[in-house]
């Protein structure tokens, strides 16, 4: 079987080593509450042999790589419907899974922000997610309050997910190897079903605190709110880095009552 060539313009870097493939599936560890598994972007497979390889999961493939869709076709031809050839980005995922299911992937870089947008889009369903992505965005994703790392992914995913680093991976283990380190954590969905406010309000207030970070809230959230309208609540006169979680909650039902009529 002709290997498959990696494709720059889709961000294509193969993981090569296997222990590393073992340790990355490993990280999967809520199985207990789901059997479904998808992986995204498997390339040539190595991750998905060891999936395939646990009885006690059913694995599905994604991947938007028609050579290595025709590839992975031959390798597992036990698949059929469950390898996917397409974007997991414009996959409704509502279609495949009816209950709970994980993500698991090796990410391209290049689209890291929006895969993690898709897993919260659907956080009712994805009980867990374990990716390896570029060092830096996983790092990101698992910084707290007061870091100059920590950003709207941030305090989004740490609202729905409990999230944990799990080790680097050099750029010696793929093919071809990228230009800097990755990272891969574990998101596990937390018990929160239902944020205690305004959840689009909440998107909103997070996005616009941290897209002007460097000015206070006071000033950054104009656009959601008239400056005539905020008060003296201390929150206004802070940076979006510095409120956690927790506080954004709170600021965005403070906001709740100073935009009612």
């Amino acid at each position: 079987m002709s290997l498959v060539k990696a494709k720059k313009h889709l961000g294509q870097h193969f993981l090569t080593d296997k222990k590393i493939a073992e340790r990355i599936v490993d990280g999967l560890i809520h199985t207990d509450k789901y059997r479904q598994v998808l992986e995204v972007g498997p390339g040539m497979g190595i991750l998905s042999d060891i999936l395939l390889a646990r009885e006690n999961l059913e694995t599905f493939l994604i991947d938007i790589d028609v050579e290595s869709v025709a590839f992975l076709a031959k390798k597992y031809p036990q698949l059929g419907d469950r390898l996917i050839s397409g974007d997991f980005l414009k996959l409704d995922l509502t279609s495949i899974f009816a209950g709970k299911f994980a993500v698991i992937g090796n990410f391209p870089y290049n689209i890291s922000s929006q895969i993690l947008f898709k897993i919260l889009e659907h956080k009712d369903n994805v009980v867990e997610m374990v990716g390896m992505f570029q060092k830096e965005v996983a790092e990101r994703c698992a910084s707290k309050s007061g870091t100059k790392e920590y950003g709207i992914l941030s305090v989004l995913i740490q609202a729905y997910y409990n999230i944990e680093y799990l080790f680097t991976v050099k750029p010696g283990t793929f093919n071809p190897p990228p230009k800097v380190n990755s990272g891969v954590i574990r998101l596990s969905r937390n018990d929160v079903e239902t944020l205690p406010c305004d959840e689009k309000l909440f998107w909103r207030t997070v996005k616009g605190g941290f897209n002007q970070r460097r000015k206070t809230l006071r000033n950054a959230l104009s656009g959601t709110i008239p400056k005539d309208k905020m008060d003296s609540h201390p929150f206004f006169d802070k940076r979006a880095e510095q409120l956690s979680v927790e506080d954004f909650i709170a600021l965005t039902q403070h906001l709740s009552s100073l935009m009612q009529p």
